[in-house]
């Protein structure tokens, strides 16, 4: 996890605040093998819950969870409502399970692990080794101490969990941040070498050999030093068959780290060497229609991505998040669903976020219809659902230096920044059940040809 500064997100981690569902009955079940998604089944709300509309995409969508607020009523009832997968924050890290050299505490991630057991879901464990929320004793150890503690913590807490575990993160944040691409200083590094990592992943195959190993970490969603590296790695590792199965991206988003234009070209390249992908840490500070475009980004990006395995945000209510004052996450303080929520629960293909009571819901697609050498076209279809709908407004936003100069059959509002255009119909919201309409509008593109984001749509 990391906290921000002024210049933007540093790994500096508060303690016990680090990055660290509802029961499914059961339709279908296994892997997609031939893809390296996970299939997960839905009940019969399958269309209305984040966790059943992935699993009807075949992927998961799960939340970081913390045991000391299971026995809040509304946390656990929007945990086993709305997700299919659980991470435990700070539970299963070192620190945590092992705070005295062999003696193990598995409590409060037990508590964890019981609880998503119980209702259906499935776990990702986090984290076996990682340089930060080590006890003391680790990091005086000499090198040979230390590696017989290392392959021991992993191999007694897999066998611990075996077989109840999906994904483990097995070594999680090893690169340093910035252009360098080098290795992060750690006990591990220092003491070790860089061949620790791949000693960690085969420790962990032979500890549970069904159980998915993964690589962990974060500024690695856009392709740069740091991604490059981890795709070295990544790579070198499948040639030479060290035993690695996917790999996490954190995604940790804000202002001064938005959603690179290629994120979805990153989470491809690392998916054509072999490994599953997985969003593992994903939260968006900001609010409203610009915050639900990017949640869509990043939803499409992995959708789009046929080794995508799934999402996970990390936390679920802001009030809970290790960036709470940025509100990053898909529910309120009071556990209301906010306009990200009813984006991703959209761009999952699942419906119940427009709200309206009869009015139904929509959707909403997008199109390039013309391109001159400045600018284009742009064209969004709506199409109401299942039932008629008597209006409809959705979310546009573009990529500064971009500017929308004209528009068509619909009525725009614009946010402070002038990037995010919200469209209400204009004398054709009447729509009956799957009839579709259309509204347009001309993008100067300033240098950027990327596509708009079209949020999630809405009637009310």
């Amino acid at each position: 996890m990391l906290v921000n500064s002024p210049l933007g997100r540093e790994p500096v981690r508060p303690p016990l605040r680090s990055r660290s569902r509802r029961a499914f009955t059961l339709v279908t079940a296994g892997l997609l093998t031939a893809a390296g998604v996970l299939s997960l089944a839905g009940t019969a709300d399958a269309a209305t819950t984040l966790g059943a509309s992935a699993a009807a995409k075949g992927r998961y969508f799960g939340a970081a969870v913390a045991a000391n607020h299971l026995g809040e009523s509304a946390y656990a009832s929007t945990l086993d409502t709305e997700f299919n997968m659980v991470t435990p924050e700070n539970e299963m890290k070192w620190d945590a399970v092992e705070a005295s050299r062999n003696s193990f505490n598995f409590g409060s991630a037990d508590q964890i692990v019981s609880h998503a057991q119980g209702k259906g879901m499935k776990v990702r464990g986090h984290t076996l080794v990682w340089y930060s929320q080590l006890p003391g004793w680790v990091g005086g150890l000499g090198a040979d101490d230390l590696r017989s503690a290392m392959n021991n913590h992993i191999t007694k807490v897999m066998d611990h969990y075996k077989g109840k575990i999906y994904a483990w993160d097995v070594v999680n944040e090893a690169y340093q941040d910035g252009g360098s691409g080098a290795r992060r200083s750690s006990p591990f590094q220092d003491k070790l070498g860089s061949g620790y990592i791949e000693e960690a992943f085969r420790t962990a195959r032979a500890a549970d050999s069904g159980a998915k190993l993964c690589y962990n970490d974060y500024n690695t969603d856009g392709q740069n030093a740091k991604s490059n590296a981890v795709y070295a790695m990544v790579k070198d590792f499948k040639q030479r068959g060290v035993p690695i199965d996917c790999v996490g991206f954190q995604s940790h988003f804000n202002s001064n780290s938005p959603v690179p234009a290629d994120y979805q070209a990153n989470l491809q390249r690392f998916a054509d060497l072999g490994v599953d992908v997985q969003v593992t840490e994903l939260d968006i500070e900001g609010s409203g229609s610009a915050q639900a475009a990017n949640y869509t980004k990043v939803v499409n990006a992995c959708l789009a991505v046929t080794r995508c395995a799934g999402m996970t945000v990390w936390g679920i209510p802001d009030k809970y998040s290790w960036r709470s004052s940025g509100t990053p996450l898909l529910f309120d303080d009071n556990y209301g669903k906010k306009a990200a929520y009813t984006a991703v629960l959209t761009a999952l293909g699942g419906t119940g976020g427009g709200g309206g009571g009869t009015s139904g819901s929509c959707t909403a697609t997008y199109s390039t219809t013309n391109t001159w050498g400045d600018r284009f076209n742009g064209q969004v279809t709506v199409k109401a659902g299942s039932s008629a709908i008597s209006n409809w407004t959705v979310p546009v936003t573009v990529t500064s230096p971009q500017k929308i100069t004209t528009t068509w059959n619909g009525t725009p509002s614009w946010d402070g920044s002038g990037n995010v255009m919200t469209m209400k119909s204009n004398g054709n919201g009447n729509l009956a059940a799957g009839a579709s309409t259309s509204f347009g509008f001309t993008v100067m593109t300033n240098g950027n040809t990327s596509a708009p984001v079209i949020g999630a749509c809405t009637t009310s």
